[in-house]
Parts: structure tokens; sequence; C-alpha cells
């Protein structure tokens, strides 16, 4: 058997780090179990999905580094789920109902005063004939309702039926079915609810693992007895810790909050998001992984916690400037000539600069600095600006080597008795107009004579 998994989201906007944390949960399971991922779009509500918006995900999941084996939508297989309602119809454990959202919100009122669980009371198993040709006759649409197996004879006695699993990532897992009411699985307009159309792909595309959010574990139950339903074995299950932010408020798609392409656009890298998104709220240590195969020999769905996982963007930038720091110039390459940065000192400038940035764009500012001197001229004191005129007369003669910076300050610590930062920083703002960045030594041969020549105050 092959391990297949899928990540379905609804295009109505676009994803944020915690719908990554689900693509990626998937993708690094069927990396370790050398298994298939189907992409597939809950594209069912035709008036807010868009393909700009599918567009967008595989985009955000291409920059992650996920690329499916197979991209299917929902709204284009309505035929198979025409089916599988009929189907559930002639086994009799879909039911029309009648009731209208005020009607079946008082009944929950009603229910909630007696001490009941506020749950569909079946009231439209009981309809007769006439009462169902009255409620059509005045225009009402049926909506239609899964029977859920709660029950030994009469459907109006629902029983503690309990309905277990092994989860991947919980562990034991028991929800009642009792406690639930039967949902609904076609509107009155005909449209399908998520429910139908998830358990239907999964069987139809042999989705043998089925990982996502922990806010879907009740829906599990009823999701298990619709797969026995339909006759299908249900796959393996597990749910994951959601992600929050770091006063505890949800991430949501409507928003924006956190999308991956704001996230792209403030120069994080993928390896920055992945990492996060997949190792916070686990017993892992966040650290940067390089690439998603070494991320996923760090992945074990069952060290998940169970409880939410507190996300800050500021751990984002750590892990950012740990893989900037360690970045070949190889992998930096084609995008520093983007940036223009290019030619015989690009791969020595990096190595240079690399430890000092927080984000790749970060390497422009160094860039200028090196070929045009310092953006803003420091401002010197008198006693500085006569130490500076002596320094640079004792500047070494071409040609310059790795030796060069040792070289000159060490005539500069012997002529003027300056040393340690007395004498390094008014050098560091002669020659860059910044009090901290890349070591000097690297630098100025990159500068050569004239050019560290023209920044003499």
């Amino acid at each position: 058997m092959t391990v297949t998994v899928r990540f379905a989201p609804s295009p109505t906007g676009r994803i944020h780090i915690g719908n990554a944390r689900t693509a990626l949960f998937n993708w690094l399971f069927a990396m370790n179990n050398k298994g298939r991922y189907i992409q597939r779009f809950d594209d069912t509500d035709v008036v807010r999905s868009t393909q700009e918006f599918a567009d967008s995900i595989l985009y955000d999941l291409h920059w992650l580094g996920i690329f499916p084996d197979v991209t299917e939508y929902q709204s284009r297989r309505f035929e198979i789920y025409d089916a599988a309602v009929e189907r559930l119809k002639a086994a009799r454990v879909l039911y029309a109902c009648y009731e209208t959202p005020e009607e079946l919100d008082l009944r929950r009122k009603v229910r909630r005063t007696r001490g009941q669980p506020p749950v569909y009371g079946r009231e439209a198993l009981t309809l007769t004939p006439e009462q169902v040709a009255e409620y059509e006759s005045d225009g009402r649409r049926p909506h239609w309702r899964f029977l859920l197996p709660n029950f030994t004879s009469d459907p109006l006695q629902p029983e503690r039926t309990e309905v277990h699993w092994n989860d991947l990532v919980r562990g034991e897992e028991t929800v009642d079915l009792a406690s639930l009411s039967d949902p609904v699985l076609v509107r009155e307009d005909g449209t399908y609810l998520y429910t139908l159309p998830s358990v239907v792909d999964d069987i139809e595309m042999g989705v043998t693992h089925v990982i996502r959010g922990d806010d879907h574990v009740t829906n599990t139950g009823v999701q298990i007895a619709l797969f026995q339903a339909l006759g299908a074995e249900p796959p393996v299950f597990g749910h994951h810790n959601l992600l929050t932010t770091v006063s505890g408020e949800g991430l949501s798609k409507r928003t924006g909050a956190l999308s991956i392409e704001s996230l792209r656009g403030d120069g994080i890298e993928p390896m920055a998001v992945a990492s996060l998104a997949v190792l916070v709220g686990t017993s892992e240590n966040v650290t940067a992984a390089h690439d998603l195969g070494e991320l996923a020999g760090h992945f074990d769905p069952a060290a998940t916690s169970k409880s939410a996982a507190k996300f800050d963007p500021d751990e984002l930038f750590v892990l950012n400037r740990a893989l900037m720091h360690h970045m070949p110039f190889e992998e930096a390459r084609d995008r520093l000539i983007v940036l223009g940065i290019s030619g015989d000192r690009a791969e020595p400038f990096w190595l240079a600069v690399r430890g000092n940035l927080d984000r790749l764009s970060d390497a422009v500012a160094w860039w200028r600095i090196l070929s045009d001197g310092p953006q803003e001229a420091a401002e010197f004191s008198g006693e500085d600006r006569d130490f500076l005129h002596q320094a640079f007369d004792l500047l070494p003669e071409e040609p310059w080597n790795g030796t060069v910076w040792k070289d000159w300050t060490g005539k500069i610590r012997e002529a003027t008795g300056r040393k340690g930062k007395p004498l390094f920083m008014p050098l560091r703002l002669a020659l860059t107009g910044r009090s901290s960045g890349p070591e000097l030594a690297d630098l100025l041969p990159l500068m050569g004579r004239e050019g560290t020549l023209a920044r003499r105050p």
C-alpha cells in the first residue's frame, strides 16, 4: 500500500503559516514514507472560491518546496458526489429536513432549557407525506442530513455509541456519536458542505492518512461513520495542534494574518517559515533546517503537543539570520545577481557580509557601501579626524592580500599609540559609515587602495 496524503484548503484567501503547517506535515509524512501528496482544492463554494486564490496557494507551496504529485479540484467532481448521495439515500441514511434556521435555533434553546444537549432531535424522520407536501407547496426545499449510527433500532432513541481511532498525533481518541447532531451534507440549494466531498474524495483518491488540524477531531467520528456507510475502510487520522498568535488568537486566511505571501515579501526564507511551522509546538528544538529533507529527519507527528502552539514572528528572524549566516554562495548567487550584485567580487563579498544579514536583500546596502562608500558621512571630533588623516597616510601600497588590514592597523598602532576601540571605531566609521558590520579585514581587499583612500575624511 502506497502512503497517500492530501492537503485540501478552500481557495478563498491566501494561506498563512498555520495552513502551511498542515501542508508541511503531510508533505514530510509522505517524504518519510515514500508516499504520494495530493493537492486538493475544496472549492465547492463557487461564490467565494477563485482560481486566483488556488494559483496563489500553489505558488506559496512551491516556494516552500512542496510539489504535489497531482492537483484536484472538487468543483470538477460533482457527478461523483451526486452518485454518492444517491447511494446514501438508497441505504436510507440520508434524509430530508425542512426546518428553517430560525426553527432549528428555537429547538436548540428549548433543549437547553430542558437540560438536554442542543443536538438535532431528528424531527424530520417523523414527518408524514402530507406534512412534506405542505412544506414543499410552501416553497421549502429540504436540506439533507446523514443519519448517524448511534441507535439500536429506533433512531429517535439515540444511545452512547463510541467511535475509536488511534490518532497519529494524539494517540487513542474517542467520540460519542450520540453527543452529535446528524450532520447536514447537502444544503437546500443542492450544494455540498465540506464533509461529503471530503470523504468521497478520500475514498476515490486512495487517501491512506488524513493529517489536519485538531479543530477537526470531533468531525472525525462523523467521517468514520460516513466512510463505513459508503462501504470504505477509514484512513488513518492525525490531528496536530493549531498555531495561534502570541496573544492566543487564531490565524485566518480572510484577515491575511501571517500569510505566506506577506512573509515572503518581508524577505523571510522559505526554510525559516517551514522550520518554525513544523517544529514549534513539538518536543523538537526549533532550529533552522537547510532543506525539507533535513527537516523531515526532525519530523515526528507523535512529538506534537496537544495544546495550541503560540507562534512568535520574531522567531522567524532568528531562524532567518541562522540561514543567512550559513548560506553558501552557490545558493545565493542567482538571487544576488537579481539584486545587482555580480562579478569577481560577488563571492568574497557574500562570504564577508552574510554573517551580518537578517535578510538576503540586506546585502544590497553593503554592496553600495563597498562600491560607493558610506551612504552618510560620519562626524568626527577634531582628535579623531587628525588620527584618521595620519592613519590614511599609512595605508600600504598595492598589491594587497588578505593581511592588508592587519598590516595597516599594526602600522597605525605603532605610529599613534592607539589600540582597541579608539583605533578601530574611527576607521570603521570612515570606511563604512556604520559602527558595526562585517570584518574590515574581509572588506578592505574588496575596496582596493583607491576605493579606501576615497573614504578619507
